[in-house]
């Protein structure tokens, strides 16, 4: 299905698919390749409202090696009002700042509507639009929910989270052998896995990242998601700078969507079987809420992980080589390890080298000893935690503008002292702490925003979507990315995220079966 440009820079829209996805994140990806898999014949169009920014689309940035290149991807990333040109792009620079809205390169804050009277709010709030979504230049962490963090409906939950590493191409070894990572393990297991159960002690961090025989590291983004499979597939088309923004239904089913070409202005209606909206957990009910589709749960139980940040100077250790002998975006250290979640130490920590220190430095150090170390609170959930939107007011995209409703519980504020003990206590087994005390973050500032579209068991008013990922009495219309997930987690939520939406496109090939051969397509 060719969708191509023409001379005056509006291009031709397709004006039917089966299957249209919003948002080419990790979940919109995920969706792409496993029909792209099981019903290659089937045709699928993807609107990005982001442009792209990187060959192959959906590339992490920190993939691409020319710095200027990098920054200009970044730059493209951030939405309506990018930052200014004279900012840093060094995702390092101002990390650990201490500032009550943190922003970080390639992201774009809520502009308003982030903090409500009497409310903690989420200064942090923040969102990426490009080709790839915030995968383009996220850490790559991918760990496995435990205990609470998992869904516990879920029957097949494993199988899904292994097919989700598939597509991420998840490994847990490609740092695991850095100089220095056996010693930060021991050092770190020593300290806090007395009381922990086998398979919840300190391990290496499972990561989307792979490693070429020359020694380069190759993070993985959407692209590696979408593969050669999606990319070869003649019946799918990615189509960017395209904001989707109204999904069409009759009766209760879903019609289509409408779609306006960001580069020339014009809308465009495209019918199709079924519509996924895997934009993000704040963009997703959105455009829900545009659409009229309004269930009692659209945008509650919103929550984020309160997270607390650490950096520390390995005592004692030998010094490794300062440069790698090929051009790589980072030389293997001492690596990430991972502090898994538990019901009795209610965060998740993970504990990486920093390519720079994201705090001053006096004198000589070894490369590789400086770590920073980030614990993330699973969240008290609560359906007051919620995005609202305006029936009368508009973002820049010209979308329902956003509020957000949202406070620390006292349960919360027990996590985060009890995470703060822990991190220090972490430190102290690591080496000499680099600041006085830790840093706790602003909300939002995590950027794992989960909850706004969560699925449930049943339709009892408590979710958006059944198990699958379809929105209760909307047929055809599926929600998929992170506001799915319906537990408080506190380990990185992109692995799972990736899942539900593998459980979610399984069901609508299923659905595609007999193939739509009446249908006319572009």
């Amino acid at each position: 299905m060719a969708v191509t440009q023409i001379a005056n820079h509006e291009r031709e829209y397709p004006s039917y698919a089966d299957v249209v996805i919003v948002g080419s994140g990790p979940a919109g990806a995920a969706y792409a390749r496993i029909l792209s898999e099981l019903r290659p014949e089937a045709s699928v169009v993807l609107f990005e409202a982001g442009p792209t920014i990187s060959d192959p689309p959906g590339a992490h940035v920190k993939n691409i090696s020319d710095v200027q290149r990098r920054a200009a991807a970044q730059r493209k990333s951030e939405g309506p009002t990018p930052s200014l040109s004279s900012s840093s792009t060094d995702t390092m620079d101002g990390y650990a700042a201490d500032e009550a809205r943190l922003l970080r390169p390639g992201t774009f804050l809520l502009r308003n509507g982030w903090q409500q009277p009497g409310e903690d709010g989420l200064p942090a709030a923040a969102m990426s639009s490009n080709v790839g979504g915030m995968a383009a230049h996220w850490t790559g962490a991918c760990p496995r929910p435990g205990a609470s963090e998992r869904i516990g409906f879920l029957g097949n939950l494993d199988e899904l989270l292994s097919e989700g590493e598939r597509l991420l191409s998840v490994t847990a070894d490609a740092l695991a052998e850095a100089p220095l990572a056996d010693e930060v393990r021991r050092r770190l297991s020593d300290a806090l896995d007395t009381q922990r159960a086998s398979n919840r002690k300190v391990a290496p961090m499972p990561l989307a990242v792979r490693r070429t025989e020359e020694g380069t590291f190759i993070w993985s983004g959407s692209d590696v998601v979408f593969g050669e499979t999606t990319r070869s597939n003649p019946n799918f088309a990615l189509v960017d700078e395209s904001l989707v923004t109204q999904i069409l239904t009759d009766g209760g089913q879903v019609t289509g969507v409408k779609v306006r070409d960001l580069r020339a202005g014009t809308s465009h209606v495209v019918t199709a079987r079924f519509v996924i909206v895997a934009a993000d957990a704040l963009r997703t009910p959105q455009l829900l809420f545009a659409s009229a589709i309004r269930p009692s749960a659209l945008g509650r139980y919103l929550n984020d992980q309160p997270q607390i940040v650490y950096a520390v100077q390995l005592r004692d250790v030998p010094a490794v080589p300062e440069s790698s002998s090929v051009e790589s975006a980072i030389t293997a250290q001492s690596g990430v390890s991972w502090v898994p979640f538990t019901d009795e130490e209610p965060f998740h920590g993970q504990v990486m080298q920093l390519d720079a220190s994201p705090v001053p430095i006096e004198g000589e150090h070894v490369p590789g000893s400086i770590v920073g170390l980030g614990w993330f609170c699973a969240k008290d959930i609560q359906p007051t935690d919620r995005v609202a939107f305006s029936d009368e007011d508009v973002d820049d995209y010209g979308m329902p503008a956003m509020r957000i409703h949202y406070s620390l519980t006292e349960k919360d504020k027990r996590n985060l002292q009890a995470a703060r003990a822990s991190i220090v206590a972490a430190g102290a087994a690591l080496g000499e702490p680099l600041n006085e005390a830790p840093l706790t973050f602003p909300p939002g500032a995590s950027l794992h925003y989960q909850g706004t579209v969560r699925m449930g068991e049943r339709n009892d008013g408590t979710s958006v979507c059944d198990p699958t990922g379809r929105v209760w009495d909307v047929q055809g219309l599926y929600v998929a990315g992170n506001g799915v997930i319906p537990t408080a987690t506190a380990c990185n939520p992109t692995l799972t995220g990736v899942a539900l939406a593998v459980a979610g496109a399984r069901a609508v090939a299923s659905l595609l079966v007999p193939a739509t051969s009446t249908q006319s397509h572009p």
